[in-house]
C-alpha cells in the first residue's frame, strides 16, 4: 500500500533527524545507510505529490487538485451558489507563495528561474505569482531552514554552482532534490530545459487524460521549449508525446557528462559545506572575505 503524504513527511522529518545525530557521532557506517533511506523515501514522496496533483477530485467539489479554473462560458447543470465563487478565491488567496512555488517547481521537474515558475504556474495553475514576494522567497526560506532545521517537509532552495558551490543567481529548487539534481555543472542548463520541456508535456498529456483541456498559456509554455529541441516541433503542429521523445533524445547524448560533473561536486558539497550550505550555497568568496578581515580587488 502506498503511503501518504502525510506519513512520508514524517518519515522524512524522522530520517534527517536520525542523519543529523549520526554526524555529530561521526557514524560513517549509519550515515550511509540514512542517506540511503532518505533518498528512497523522497523518491517516493515526490512520486506520491505527483500523483496528488494529477488525480481528478471527488464529483461535486468545486476544484481538482490541479486548481484548474473553470474555462470562460462553461456552464453547469445548475448554476453555482454566490458563495461558491468567493469561496474558491479565499482558498488560492490563503495558499502561501512557496507552495505555489513548489507546485510549480515539482511541474517542472528541475531548478529553474522565478520567471518560468511564474510562467508555469500561471499556465497550469491560472494565477500568477507576484513577482515582489519571489525575490526574497529564498532568503525567508534560509532564515527558517537555518532557525527550525527540518520542521518543514520541504523547503524552496537554491540551485548550486559546480565549482565554487555558491548559489546560482536566479535558480530555485526543491530541498528534497537529491543535491546533485540542485547543482549547476557546464551542461546543466540545457539538461534543465529539456526536463521542463518534459515536465510541462507530461502535465499536458495528464490534463488531457483527466478531460481538462490545457490552457493555451500550457500550449504557449510547451511551444516555447519545442522550438528550441530539435525534432521536437514541425510546421504548427504541436504534439505532447513528440516533445518529449525529442528531448530525451537529447538528454541521453549529455547525460554522462552532467551526471559526472554533478556527482563530483555533490561529493565535494558533502564534504565542505554543512547543512545549511548545503540547500542554499556556500557564502561567496567576497563575503567570505569581508568576514574575515580580508581585502578583494
Amino acid at each position: 500500500m502506498t503511503s501518504s503524504l502525510e506519513d512520508l513527511e514524517q518519515q522524512l522529518v524522522q530520517l534527517r533527524a536520525q542523519l543529523r545525530e549520526a554526524r555529530r557521532a561521526r557514524d560513517t557506517a549509519a550515515v550511509a545507510h540514512i542517506r540511503g533511506e532518505l533518498r528512497k523515501v523522497e523518491v517516493a514522496w515526490e512520486h506520491a505529490l505527483d500523483v496528488e496533483v494529477a488525480v481528478d477530485a471527488a464529483p461535486g467539489e468545486q476544484q481538482i487538485a490541479l486548481r484548474i479554473p473553470t474555462p470562460p462560458g462553461t456552464r453547469g447543470t445548475a448554476p453555482p451558489s454566490r458563495s461558491a465563487p468567493r469561496e474558491k478565491r479565499s482558498t488560492q488567496v490563503a495558499v502561501p507563495i512557496r507552495e505555489q512555488v513548489h507546485q510549480a517547481l515539482t511541474l517542472l521537474g528541475a531548478p529553474a528561474s522565478p520567471k518560468l515558475i511564474s510562467s508555469a504556474f500561471e499556465a497550469f495553475f491560472g494565477k500568477p505569482l507576484v513577482a515582489t514576494k519571489l525575490a526574497s522567497l529564498r532568503r525567508d526560506e534560509e532564515r527558517s531552514f537555518t532557525a527550525q532545521g527540518y520542521a518543514r517537509p520541504y523547503y524552496i532552495c537554491a540551485a548550486l554552482t559546480h565549482d565554487r558551490l555558491t548559489p546560482t543567481r536566479g535558480l530555485l529548487a526543491v530541498s528534497v532534490w537529491p543535491l546533485p539534481r540542485r547543482i549547476m555543472g557546464p551542461l546543466s542548463p540545457r539538461m534543465d530545459f529539456l526536463t521542463h520541456a518534459i515536465g510541462t508535456a507530461e502535465q499536458i498529456q495528464r490534463l488531457n487524460a483527466a478531460g481538462h483541456p490545457p490552457s493555451d498559456a500550457a500550449w504557449q509554455l510547451l511551444r516555447r521549449f519545442a522550438l528550441n529541441i530539435p525534432g521536437a516541433h514541425e510546421d504548427d503542429t504541436l504534439d505532447p508525446a513528440r516533445v518529449i521523445s525529442a528531448a530525451r533524445n537529447e538528454i541521453v547524448v549529455h547525460q554522462e557528462s552532467d551526471d559526472t560533473a554533478r556527482d563530483s561536486a555533490a561529493d565535494r558539497a558533502r564534504t565542505q559545506l554543512n547543512e545549511v550550505q548545503q540547500l542554499f550555497g556556500a557564502a561567496p568568496m567576497h563575503n567570505a572575505l569581508r568576514d574575515t578581515g580580508g581585502a578583494s580587488n
